[in-house]
């Protein structure tokens, strides 16, 4: 199953493969007037997880904070989740968190989780089975750590990449934004874009809640001169980060990281 997008038919066709955690990964609060089609309806044997609350480090000086692998395997255990899980993650919004709970779990070591592409939305389309509630954790599981340090950057690597390149980065917010004529939504963080980087909306990777083809996104990487270096993605506050980078592992061979404290960190210190 080690693919990284996976489609509703196929979650429909093996919701009774062994070690399968379903994980809804919807955020809290309301990033679109969407979510509220979707209140109260999971998808049945869905467990929630907590991105902001449970799965964020809480001493972190910025927004969705990578957490410590200690922080990390607590909350998986508390799940169910085991080292031998087959992990889906999903949204409401069709892709907006989900991928970030891909690459936490990449990250961390953990190879065998895939996203529902088109998440809720295209699941209740289909009209597969839903719940108004989720699923009961019966038992903790045995989750453990390995982490690869490669899928995350700091600011200081930030820093000496502006002027060595190694890597590309590839910012995931909006054209205003990134060119700074329109506001950062955080109060008193200035505009702009770090020095080098690029910039591909993460909404262009996407169409009605879903990836667009291969083709099209293989055509974004070309607009943007993409070469073998790795990648380094970054957005506001590392989530919609994760959205581009999930388009990169699809169509390209290029290794890949985020920077987690993205804009929020470099407008703030820099």
């Amino acid at each position: 199953m080690i693919t990284p997008l996976v489609t509703s038919e196929w979650l429909n066709e093996n919701m009774n493969l062994e070690d399968l955690v379903i994980l809804d990964a919807s955020p809290l609060k309301n990033v679109s007037d969407k979510q509220a089609e979707f209140k109260n309806q999971v998808i049945t044997g869905a467990r929630y997880f907590d991105l902001k609350n449970v799965f964020s480090d809480p001493d972190g000086p910025f927004p969705n904070t990578f957490p410590s692998t200690e922080q990390f395997e607590r909350g998986c255990r508390a799940l169910g989740i085991n080292n031998s899980s087959k992990i889906i993650v999903y949204d409401n919004l069709g892709i907006y968190t989900s991928p970030r709970v891909w690459w936490m779990f990449k990250t961390m070591g953990h190879e065998d989780v895939s996203v529902l592409n088109g998440g809720l939305p295209d699941w209740i389309k289909k009209d597969f089975e839903t719940q108004t509630s989720h699923r009961p954790i019966q038992e903790m599981g045995n989750f453990s750590c390995r982490l690869d340090s490669n899928r995350i950057v700091d600011i200081d690597f930030i820093q000496s990449n502006i002027s060595l390149q190694d890597h590309l980065l590839i910012d995931a917010r909006s054209e205003k934004r990134f060119n700074g004529t329109s506001n950062e939504p955080r109060p008193g963080l200035r505009s702009g874009h770090i020095s080098n980087s690029v910039n591909i909306p993460f909404e262009r990777v996407l169409e009605d809640g879903k990836y667009t083809s291969k083709t099209e996104l293989r055509q974004l990487f070309t607009n943007i001169e993409v070469d073998e270096r790795p990648l380094s993605f970054s957005c506001g506050s590392g989530i919609t980060a994760c959205i581009v980078l999930l388009a990169a592992e699809l169509v390209l061979k290029n290794d890949t990281s985020i920077y987690d404290g993205s804009w929020t960190e470099w407008a703030s210190l820099k």
